[in-house]
């Protein structure tokens, strides 16, 4: 599959910025290729309701995504990145053909993504992570049976990456995490859904904004 990079900002004031990239062809990728040989896959372990922490296993896991979107390496962010093989489980008998829809969708627009929040922080010269803002009170557990999952999992919305260019403090939204074993991944970091397939940087704020808001799945 090519998708062709381009380059939209959502915000308050839609602002939006065209970038002309090249076409990328996504292809199937190991989500967890630095895991050691012979380890289990997290997705291959049973899931559980363990609701995941708010605290150092979410800050570890965005400030690895910052680290990713920093150098436009969709191939690092893939460590924070739902796992394939929970993917599968999650979507068998509910939806057709989950691999496909798992690289062909998810993880190519998680590329393009990281692309394109990439290049529009790098627009702004002597940028620095400060913090992660979430709202516990926004996670909800998805039971199973509920949009098309036959595992239950606990989701968030909103998460906002919070950091400093100059004197300003500005924010983009990860627009979705979902849970695997107690850990929360990401699932869509710009918007879902939106109006064309090309890297989007969701909510973009002059400010730190607010997390959320609650819903969805």
């Amino acid at each position: 599959m090519v998708v062709h990079r381009s380059l939209v900002t959502r915000s308050d004031r839609r602002r939006t910025i065209g970038v002309v990239l090249t076409a990328l062809a996504i292809s199937a990728v190991n989500v967890f290729a630095n895991t050691p040989l012979g380890a289990a896959q997290p997705g291959s372990l049973p899931q559980t309701s363990n609701e995941p922490n708010f605290t150092t296993g979410l800050n570890t896991q965005m400030r690895t995504l910052w680290r990713a979107i920093a150098s436009d390496s969709p191939t690092l962010g893939e460590r924070v990145f739902f796992p394939r093989e929970a993917y599968l489980r999650m979507k068998q008998g509910q939806i057709v053909n989950p691999a496909a829809d798992y690289r062909d969708r998810l993880i190519a627009l998680f590329a393009l993504d990281v692309s394109a929040y990439h290049h529009f922080l790098d627009t702004r010269p002597h940028v620095s992570l400060l913090r992660v803002l979430s709202a516990r009170a926004d996670a909800a557990w998805i039971a199973p049976g509920t949009c098309e999952n036959r595992i239950g999992y606990w989701h968030l919305p909103g998460v906002r990456l919070i950091f400093r260019r100059g004197a300003r403090v500005e924010s983009v939204a990860v627009a979705s995490l979902i849970s695997w074993r107690g850990v929360w991944y990401v699932v869509h970091l710009g918007p879902n859904p939106r109006a064309a397939n090309v890297g989007t940087v969701d909510d973009f704020l002059p400010r730190p904004g607010t997390p959320g808001p609650a819903g969805g799945c």
